[in-house]
């Protein structure tokens, strides 16, 4: 008996991991196909960044909303409507309806995210086994990450950059098919919809702003953060949680977390256009001249791991940080590069990627105060994508006024920034 429930659980963890491993191949598949959309440059950040806005945003109410309608059901919705959604832009006229389709694909990402870690504490509630199944469920990750850019490359070779979405499909379909029977209960939490729609409007509005320089935008996205800031104060239920932002070692990596997917989301767009509309390599040749970047986060969180559990999180985000700075400053310095020194700053991004954020996650879950841990968890993968939605815009502005160098200068001074931070105040 305990063998066929302990297969179920692993059966069900899998369709849990594919709708994980679709949400975050989402954010990497498209960008080897951006070319081959046509459109300004200006158009195509918006493709990348109309997810990540509402990814971004929505991620912070996505464990609330497990909670209050129950996270079984939350998951449905959101891997079905990602399936839907997908095929919808498959079938998109224009970038402007494949804009307004990818937004609307961040939302269905942002509630698949915290439901799967929901389903996941339902099916191991045990902490042993949970860890486990919980360490199976983060390698996707890097898996997802590795193989976006090639994937994306392969699918763009075979069926134009509408297959890129047509492969979420099966993908979706799989993943509710073998996520079944878990149990999951609704509860009462309250939603924050306010707050909600407040940091969408206010990601959008300094998207929009650093994209197509307008000062109104900058402006308008001050003043809704203003208000978000003075909503936050007065609810009783934040959003985000004055207690959890008050403690140094938190804040500084939650911003730590943000400047890491800067360059990572940053890099990918910038590297992309210079290699295809710069060096006229194909998709599939631009899949694997980012192996460099990729390879490393699928096998290197494995040895990050061990590390951290034997010597604390601090001397890995440092490392990480330095090697992300070091990998952004030699590709700044020596733009346009010939590949093999563009391949040997993408490896020391990988490897600075892959060796920092595995360690993060530790930092600031084990820095939280007691009672938000969870919270600081979902926070920190929010500013993350807040990060990769601005590292686009940014660094596809510098690429636009001067080539990939500023760009990467940009990164640079990002990361060591960072590194100063986090060497000053983590402990």
């Amino acid at each position: 008996m305990s063998m066929t429930t302990g297969r179920g659980n692993a059966v069900r963890l899998l369709g849990v991991s594919l709708a994980y491993f679709l949400v975050l191949l989402d954010t990497t598949v498209l960008t080897v196909a951006l070319p081959s959309l046509g459109g300004s440059l200006a158009a195509r950040q918006w493709v990348v960044n109309g997810y990540t806005v509402a990814f971004a945003a929505f991620l912070l109410g996505g464990g609330a909303l497990a909670d209050r309608f129950g996270a079984l059901r939350v998951f449905r919705w959101g891997v079905a409507g990602f399936g839907l959604l997908s095929l919808a832009s498959a079938a998109a006229p224009n970038l402007t309806v494949l804009v307004v389709l990818r937004l609307l694909l961040g939302v269905a990402g942002a509630a698949c995210l915290p439901s799967s870690l929901a389903l996941i504490a339902a099916l191991y509630p045990e902490p042993a086994r949970r860890a486990k199944a919980l360490g199976a469920w983060a390698a996707i990750t890097g898996v997802a990450l590795a193989t976006g850019p090639l994937a994306g490359g392969a699918l763009v070779a075979l069926g134009g950059w509408r297959a890129v979405f047509l492969v979420n499909v099966p993908l979706a379909a799989a993943g509710l098919a073998l996520a079944r029977g878990i149990p999951s209960l609704a509860g009462e939490r309250a939603l924050d919809w306010p707050a909600q729609f407040a940091v969408c409007l206010f990601l959008g509005l300094l998207t929009d702003a650093i994209i197509d320089r307008r000062i109104v935008s900058a402006v308008a996205a001050a003043v809704v953060f203003a208000v978000f800031v003075i909503g936050e104060r007065r609810s009783r239920a934040a959003t985000v949680p004055p207690g959890l932002i008050r403690v140094p070692g938190v804040a500084i990596g939650l911003a730590s977390g943000a400047a890491i997917n800067f360059v990572l989301s940053g890099t990918l767009f910038v590297v992309t256009l210079a290699l295809q509309d710069g060096r006229h390599l194909t998709a599939v040749q631009t899949g694997l001249a980012f192996l460099p970047l990729t390879l490393p986060t699928a096998f290197n969180p494995l040895i990050t791991s061990r590390i951290v559990a034997a010597r604390g999180p601090r001397l890995l985000v440092l490392c990480g940080l330095l090697l992300l700075t070091a990998g952004a400053g030699l590709l700044a310095a020596t733009a346009p590069a010939p590949y093999p020194v563009l391949a040997l700053g993408l490896a020391l991004l990988g490897f600075g990627v892959s060796f920092s954020l595995p360690a993060l996650v530790t930092a600031v879950v084990s820095g939280a105060p007691g009672g938000y841990a969870g919270t600081a968890g979902g926070l920190l993968n929010a500013v993350r994508q807040m990060g990769a939605t601005v590292g686009v815009a940014v660094m596809g502005t510098g690429i636009g006024a001067g080539g990939y160098g500023p760009a990467f200068v940009t990164a640079a001074a990002v990361c060591g920034a960072a590194t100063l931070a986090c060497a000053a105040v983590m402990r």
